[in-house]
């Protein structure tokens, strides 16, 4: 069996403790989409401008980006489970507060300091899953990007649902849920100390120096434009009930799943990281293009949006990837700087889509979510090098010169030359992946 397939089948194997924090993520996720079906009904009920309305993302996604800088120096003093705690705590407030809500500016202001619990959360997540699960690093992002499909395509349902009662029920729908996984988190995640070492609240901008994590990370913020552009303003563009924009959004969701959980890690073990992100962010420009050519044509406009999740599925796992394979720094601090400029795109597209729509058209917004998504090829294409050597290095993990090497700088060696000889193996068998 190949490396990637037993991650795959390692994935779902884990203690209850990564499984309470998959489940928190799933409901974390779910706020993502969770406007999604009430942003028309918010428009006309709130008497707010799409434009307006779209600061539900902006004002989540931009207080995520920026707080993602200080998790690591908070996990670092408190420990990771306090972080998650304090993070679900947060969420379950603001969420439920946003449901009390009387206007647009205060469910926005809301919506930013759940972003805040919100990036406490998902940088803390991660580490903690990729840190505890069995089955190996694969596993691990599989299992967390198979939590984000399931909160992705289930926050829009949710959303539908309670969206068709009152514009306030899925805002309660998921303080209650998000509830449930504190509860769990509580009981279930074992106690972590505070780490030794206090990380320092530049590392994640610092850690930007390296050319492999900032090339990454700006593909990530490209691609992530594009994509927030479909998921913030396309469903102005439909025409729909928040029943039925909860539905559409739960079709693109499971495709998110899919192709996140099993379309991810197939075509990556048949044509590898680069040349899938390729196919993934070229077809994202053209989803993109499509729904920009034919912004007034409802079944267009649904069914690009809905295959969409295909290629969105395939990107979140394999940039997420990626990012953590070649970054030269700690993963969490990795997984902290990624967060923070990927969300930065994600924050400021929905945004940029209403204004570009009131100046221009609908057509212009789409256009440039499709020049982004291009960019984001070529802005990849630059550390392809990186990429395939971390492919190279997971398929075949132990070579014999490899563990040869190993043995003789962990061991005492009867010769030290050979040592010597040994150690300069293995630092030029891993000097891809420590390339900065």
């Amino acid at each position: 069996m190949s490396h990637s397939s037993g991650s795959f089948t390692d994935a779902f194997r884990q203690p209850k403790a990564v499984w309470a924090v998959a489940f928190a993520c799933v409901i974390s996720f779910m706020g993502i989409g969770l406007v999604d079906p009430i942003l028309p009904s918010l428009s006309s009920q709130l008497n707010a401008s799409p434009s307006q309305v779209t600061l539900l993302f902006t004002s989540y996604l931009v207080v995520t980006a920026v707080a993602m800088l200080v998790t690591g120096w908070v996990s670092s003093r408190i420990g990771a489970k306090r972080t998650l705690i304090a993070g679900l705590v947060l969420i379950v407030a603001f969420a439920a507060l946003a449901g009390f809500s009387g206007s647009i500016a205060e469910i926005v202001g809301f919506r930013a300091g759940w972003g805040l619990g919100n990036a406490l959360f998902i940088a803390t997540s991660l580490a903690v899953i990729v840190g505890s699960a069995s089955g190996g690093f694969g596993g691990a992002i599989i299992l967390y990007e198979a939590a984000l499909g399931v909160g992705i395509a289930s926050g829009p349902l949710l959303g539908g649902l309670l969206g068709n009662i009152s514009w306030r029920g899925p805002f309660f729908g998921v303080a209650v849920l998000m509830l449930i996984a504190l509860v769990a988190t509580i009981v279930l995640v074992p106690a972590t100390p505070a780490p030794q070492t206090k990380s320092s609240i530049r590392e994640p901008i610092t850690a930007l120096r390296h050319r492999s994590l900032a090339t990454t990370s700006v593909t990530g913020l490209l691609y992530n434009w594009a994509f927030f552009t479909i998921l913030g303003y396309a469903p102005f563009l439909m025409g729909l009930s928040a029943l039925k924009l909860g539905a559409v959004f739960f079709a693109w969701g499971i495709l998110v799943a899919i192709f996140a959980v099993f379309g991810a890690p197939m075509l990556k073990a048949r044509f590898g990281t680069t040349h899938t992100l390729y196919g993934a962010l070229s077809g994202m420009a053209i989803t993109c293009l499509l729904i920009g050519i034919f912004s007034d044509n409802q079944a267009v406009v649904i069914g690009a949006t809905i295959a969409s999740g295909i290629v969105v599925g395939l990107n979140n796992t394999l940039v997420t990837t990626a990012v953590m394979s070649i970054a030269p720094v700690e993963r969490s601090v990795a997984s902290a700087t990624y967060g923070f400029v990927r969300f930065i795109g994600g924050g400021l597209a929905p945004f940029a889509a209403g204004k570009l729509v009131e100046h221009f058209n609908a057509h212009v917004p789409f256009v440039l979510g499709a020049v982004t998504a291009l960019l984001a090829a070529a802005v990849l294409f630059t550390v392809r090098r990186d990429i395939d050597a971390a492919d190279v290095e997971e398929t075949q993990p132990q070579s014999h010169e490899r563990a040869d090497a190993e043995r003789a700088v962990t061991d005492v060696p009867a010769d030290e030359s050979e040592a010597v000889l040994a150690h300069e193996a293995l630092v030029e068998d891993r000097r891809y992946a420590s390339r900065r």
